[in-house]
């Protein structure tokens, strides 16, 4: 494991760190869960950011201010919706993760945090869904020197063993 890799249990929305991820639609527009409280806490700067972006692909990733949230920006990921692990799921859960650190490389961000993407209303399990994330990040965080600290955001007890069990697995 990596140690630039962290669990925080709590709001993403509060973190002061350089980018917060958003768990976006292929819209970008407002929803429910992660990406509702983010829209709320960010003010409506966020959504008319987003609507000029123009949408983005799942597995993809599009980047935005962070408005009056304490993070700098936003980085908008598109996760898959689970259609029963058939219909490349994996890959493309994968590559939104990616997507994000490749912009925050790009755009010289030293901390990034992470929400546990498509596992809310898309349904992808948690468990697989976590052993996704640390992998992919932590094998990025192997081979590069940005971001200096990524942050894995859950929300609740089943989600921060889920990825403490992740990050066991990897270490």
């Amino acid at each position: 494991m990596s140690d630039r890799a962290t669990i925080h249990n709590g709001d993403i929305t509060k973190l002061g760190v350089d980018a917060i991820v958003n768990a976006a639609n292929d819209r970008l527009a407002p929803g429910g869960g992660v990406c509702g409280a983010i829209h709320r806490a960010a003010g409506p700067g966020l959504a008319e950011a987003c609507a000029r972006l123009g949408g983005c692909p799942t597995g993809g990733a599009r980047i935005t201010d962070g408005f009056d949230l304490p993070a700098r920006h936003v980085i908008h990921a598109v996760g898959p919706v689970w259609q029963g692990g058939t219909e490349g799921e994996a890959a493309l859960l994968a590559g939104a993760y990616v997507s994000c650190l490749d912009l925050a490389k790009r755009h010289g961000l030293e901390s990034v945090a992470f929400p546990a993407i498509s596992t809310g209303v898309y349904g992808y399990p948690l468990k697989q869904a976590a052993e996704i994330a640390v992998g992919t990040v932590c094998d990025w965080l192997d081979r590069e020197n940005a971001p200096r600290e990524v942050v894995f955001c859950v929300f609740g007890a089943a989600a921060e063993e889920a990825y403490e069990r992740a990050l066991t697995i990897r270490a």
